[in-house]
Order: C-alpha cells, then sequence, then structure tokens
C-alpha cells in the first residue's frame, strides 16, 4: 500500500472503533531510541525513515514532527504523502500536544498503543487534553493493519561480557543499583531500557541493527534481579553464569504480570521516559506497590566509564583509526587517479576495513557517506540504488562508527577533495574552530553541557550561523551510539565528572551547498584543584588526522594551532604500532605541523 492508502485504511479503522485521533511515536516497549523493524510503525505508516519522529492522524489531518538533523529528509520523504511536517522547535510550530488538544473534538478519543509510548508522553498528552475532556485509549491500531511482511521479533543467540572484560561483574552493578534505590527510598525498580540492562548484566546480543542489545527487562529487588527474556535464546553458558550473579531468568511475555504481581508493601522506583505507560498502569493496579518516579540509576552509573572501560575503549579507538587511515589513503589514491567512487562503495569499503579489524562486531550506526550537497542532510545515508558520484572537488563527509568486543566508536571526518571554494575554506575553518573551543575547554565541578554547548558554538554565533542539533552525545561501552545522561547541548543539564565520555561534533549545513562537520570523542579528565575547587577538561581519545588542506590559517589562533599540532602528535604516536611502515609514512604527512 502508498502511504496515502494506509492512512485511508487507519482512518477506516478509527471510525469503526469510534476513535477521533492515533497517535504514533517512534518507539518501542523499551522507549529505544533505534528500533528492531518489527517496531518501526511510524516509518512503516508514513515513509519517513528517519531515527526520531512523532506521527498523529486525524480524521481529515495528519502531521509529522521531527528535529533539525531531519529538516530536509522528512521534507523529501513526506511529499505527496498528505502528512504535514511540523519542523520542531521553529517559530510558529506547534508541540504534537498543542497541536492534539486544537484539533481533536471535545471529548474525543486518541488512541495509542500502551506498550510503545512512554508515561512520560501519555501525561503530557493529558494534562493538554483536561480541558477538552478527550480520553487516551489504549488500542494498537498498527497490529491490526500491518499484517503483511512485518518483521519478525527479534531474538538473536545473547552473549556476555567477563568481568575482566567490563570492569565489573553483574552481581557488583547489581549491588551498585540496589544501593542507589536504597537512596531513593525505593525497594524494585523494573530496569526497561535495553542499553541499561545490557550494561547491568554484562548482557549482549543483535536484535536491533547497529546496537548489541537483547529484548530484555530486568526486574531488580532487594535480594532477586529476574531477567524476563525468550529463554530459548540463552545459551546454557550464560544461563549458568547469570544464576551465579543472582539473576534469575524468566519469560519475556510475564513481565507485566510480575509487576501486577509483586508483594509488598514495596515502593517501586521508574522513569517516566523510560517506562512505557502499559507498564506504569501495571504497577498502578497493584494495591501493594507505590511507584516513584525519578532518574533511571543505571544510565548514571553506565555514563561514567571505569577504568577497565576506558582502556578498552581506548583500545577500539586505536583500532578505529587504522581503519579510517586505510579509508583516507584509497580515498585520496582514487581521486588522484581519477578513478569513479560512490558515496555507497565508499561507505561498504570503510565497513571492510573496520570489518577486518579483531573483534570487531560491524558499524556502529547507518555510515554517513556523503557528498558536496547530500552532506547538509545531517543523517543522510547512500543507498545503492541512491547515491552520488564523488569527484575531485568540494567536499565529502563521512560520518562512520565501529562496534568492537572492546568498545564502540563515533567519528566524522569532512575531507577536501579538490578545489575549493573560498567560502567553504572559511565554513570548515569556523566548524574546526568551535570543535577545539569545547575540546580546550576548562570548567569547574558541576558544569554540564549546556555550559560547554555555548563555547562550542559562539564561534558561529558571532556571524549570525548555528546548527540544528546539539553539539556532542555520550557513547556507549559495546553499547549504543548515542547514551546519557551527558550531552553537550542545550538540554543538557547532567554535570560531567571525570570518567564521562561525549562526542564533539559542530557543523555547518547549508540546503544545496554543503554539510561540514567534525567529529571526536572525549574523555571528562581532572584539571586542577585550587582553592575555588575542582576543575576539569577534556581529553580526545579519537585517533585519526583532522584535514588540514582547507584551513583559513588567518581565523585560527596561536593557542587553536597549537592544540591542533598536538591533537595530530598524540594521533601518531598512539596509530604507529597498529600501521605499516607505508602507512606510517603517509599519517607522517597528513599530521604534520600546521604554522602559521
Amino acid at each position: 500500500m502508498t502511504v496515502p492508502q494506509k492512512l485511508a485504511a487507519l482512518r477506516a479503522a478509527m471510525q469503526e472503533k469510534g476513535v477521533d485521533g492515533v497517535y504514533v511515536p517512534s518507539a518501542d516497549p523499551h522507549m529505544s531510541e533505534y528500533l528492531p523493524s518489527h517496531w518501526k510503525s511510524r516509518a512503516w505508516l508514513s515513509g519517513f525513515t528517519g531515527s526520531a519522529g512523532t506521527l498523529c492522524i486525524t480524521a481529515e489531518k495528519a502531521a509529522l514532527w521531527t528535529d533539525g538533523r531531519y529538516f530536509i529528509q522528512a521534507a523529501r520523504q513526506l511529499a505527496g504523502s498528505g502528512i504535514e511536517l511540523m519542523r520542531m522547535a521553529q517559530p510558529g510550530v506547534p508541540t504534537v500536544e498543542a497541536w492534539l488538544a486544537e484539533t481533536l473534538p471535545q471529548g474525543g478519543v486518541l488512541a495509542l498503543d500502551g506498550m510503545c509510548a512512554s508515561a512520560s508522553s501519555v501525561e503530557a498528552l493529558q494534562q493538554a487534553f483536561e480541558e477538552k475532556n478527550i480520553t487516551v485509549k489504549d488500542e494498537d491500531f498498527i497490529s491490526l493493519l500491518w499484517t503483511e511482511g512485518r518483521p519478525a521479533v527479534p531474538a538473536t543467540p545473547v552473549w556476555m561480557l567477563s568481568k575482566e572484560q567490563a570492569g565489573l561483574s553483574a552481581s557488583e552493578k547489581l549491588a551498585e543499583v540496589r544501593q542507589k534505590l536504597a537512596e531513593n527510598k525505593a525497594g524494585a525498580m523494573l530496569v526497561t531500557r535495553l542499553d541499561s540492562v545490557a550494561w547491568l548484566l554484562n548482557l549482549r546480543a543483535s536484535d536491533i541493527a547497529y546496537n548489541p542489545f537483547a529484548l530484555a527487562y530486568c526486574l531488580v529487588e532487594q535480594d532477586t534481579a529476574r531477567l524476563f527474556i525468550d529463554c530459548t535464546r540463552v545459551p546454557e553458558d550464560v544461563r549458568e553464569e547469570l544464576a551465579r550473579q543472582g539473576v534469575t531468568l524468566c519469560p519475556y511475555e510475564e513481565t507485566r504480570s510480575a509487576l501486577s504481581g509483586l508483594q509488598g508493601p514495596v515502593t517501586v522506583l521508574y522513569e517516566p521516559a523510560g517506562t512505557s505507560w502499559a507498564m506504569l498502569r501495571a504497577m498502578q493496579e497493584n494495591p501493594a506497590v507505590q511507584h516513584k518516579a525519578g532518574a533511571e540509576p543505571v544510565q548514571v552509573l553506565k555514563g561514567t566509564k571505569n577504568e577497565t572501560e576506558i582502556a578498552l575503549l581506548k583500545q577500539s579507538h586505536r583500532k578505529d583509526g587504522a581503519a579510517m587511515v586505510r579509508f583516507e589513503m584509497e580515498l585520496r589514491r582514487r581521486m588522484d587517479a581519477g578513478e569513479t567512487w560512490t558515496e555507497m562503495q565508499a561507505s561498504d569499503y570503510l565497513l571492510s576495513l573496520r570489518c577486518a579489524q579483531p573483534d570487531s562486531l560491524g558499524a556502529s550506526f547507518e555510515t554517513i557517506a556523503a557528498y558536496g550537497p547530500n552532506a547538509a542532510m545531517m543523517h543522510y545515508a547512500p543507498t545503492p540504488e541512491n547515491c552520488a558520484v564523488i569527484e575531485p572537488h568540494g567536499f565529502l563527509l563521512v560520518d562512520s562508527g565501529g562496534q568492537y568486543r572492546d568498545g564502540t566508536t563515533d567519528i566524522t571526518r569532512t575531507y577536501a577533495l579538490g578545489p575549493l571554494t573560498e567560502e567553504e575554506r572559511e565554513d570548515y575553518t569556523l566548524v574546526l574552530k568551535c570543535h577545539i573551543a569545547a575540546a580546550r575547554a576548562v570548567f569547574k565541578e558541576g558544569s554540564a553541557g549546556q555550559n560547554i554547548d555555548i563555547l562550542a558554538r559562539e564561534t558561529l554565533w558571532r556571524r549570525g550561523l548555528d546548527y540544528r542539533c546539539g553539539t556532542g552525545h555520550g557513547v556507549g561501552f559495546v553499547g549504543g551510539v548515542h547514551e546519557g545522561p551527558q550531552s553537550l547541548s542545550a538540554r543538557g543539564t547532567a554535570a560531567f565528572v571525570p570518567g564521562m565520555t561525549i562526542t564533539d561534533e559542530p557543523g555547518i549545513y547549508e540546503e544545496g551547498k554543503l554539510g561540514i562537520r567534525i567529529e571526536n570523542e572525549l574523555l571528562c579528565v581532572p584539571v586542577c584543584e585550587t582553592e575555588y575547587g575542582k576543575f576539569y577538561g577534556f581529553e580526545p581519545f579519537t585517533y585519526c588526522p583532522i584535514d588540514t588542506r582547507p584551513l583559513v590559517l588567518s581565523l585560527m589562533t596561536q593557542e587553536e594551532l597549537e592544540w591542533l599540532n598536538g591533537y595530530h602528535a598524540c594521533v601518531k604516536r598512539e596509530l604507529a604500532p597498529y600501521l605499516t611502515s607505508e602507512e606510517n609514512a603517509w599519517l607522517e604527512k597528513a599530521c604534520a605541523p600546521v604554522e602559521p
């Protein structure tokens, strides 16, 4: 069916069931950012394939909200669908809640799948609907309509990281969580987020593309821990190890009944944004349970890497940097030789280099290999049917990452392929200045991402420029390429502490012209302690040369050039053992000091 045909079928079902609107978020039962194909309902219904978006349908209207990363892509994919694009956070654009409250009739009914809508999103809807007495109903219309070709619920084999690989055993991590629960005066918590379950139990699988997670919940109580998972996928050695760590296996589909059957009285901590409305209602229906909203402690614990994780992350970045060096060498060779290379071929070649590294698990997200104007779409990805030919002029932006058994990487480089305009050179230099401003930041204990985000943007703001996304995000350890609680953005309120990692990826994006981004991962480290308190800074642990060809040196300060030259000296030192003599000779030139 086409998108208009799907919307027509949905509206017919809505009329039959007496529903005035349907709310379709980008979510699965675990509120994941990246979804198993089975739950890509919003993409199936709308045709918009970006990772973030909310679709709302009424009898006469349909609208989709997404953020600045996807404005260009969404406009193209929604064309002719009958769905209006709502560019989030732009002047005059209503929120999802405000639009529904205005559009739905007095006393109307909004339906959503309670397993795939967070408790916080439903609460926000209910508050917006109070004046018009609109009811929110748990009704899964997607399963009613998506009957052909829907991918199965994934159940890949699970495996575990050892304590030597993770730094802490599952039982030690459970003890930390129980301590956090006690501090919150709670006796239990359902761990719902897949990355949290993975970190807590050192459990990994391949249920979601690029994300090494298993569909599972973990119910942590004071003396017990129950893992709800498809038990047929758990090998015997993993079962035995989980049992030694104090974890009992239960069928995945019994999670809700376990909450309904909890013996009490017991206070259950839950994170509204990470817990589905259906799971919250299961707690609310149990008279023995007092539910308490609060921050999810696993996210905070895993956001700060231990010494073992840090050492292994650096190791994975050295391997990743070697792959990136080989990629750039081949890119330069092809451009110099006048050989044809498409974005898709470049993407595939880079993936092959990563997969050749020891302990590779593949890519950590879909590679963004974007030439020229395609790079203006922040999350553009080429396909064999739709990709540009890379030519020896302008820029190629490559945002990519690897999953390894010893870490997860995320890196962006923008390569000058030949002649550039003065505007292109200036834009590139401005982006690097923004990158260096964040990387060189020194900040007092208690400072959060929203403080440092300003430092990164200030160079662009002086020229009336900006980018419609955050400056950086946390990255997991053999985990998701996006994680919190830390972030470099206007919404980044989590204070940085040593051990936290963050990406540093400012950019300039001009539709129809270009996209430029430079990204390293940074580790928060102590700098000094004085009578005024503790001060922290960042150490880059992405090891890969930054292209210096486009730089307008007159725009750079001496301190910025010293940082760049110091970074390149580090890259040469860290990658030398991973490269051949020929590759090291190439790297020596790529990392040559830049003089004003």
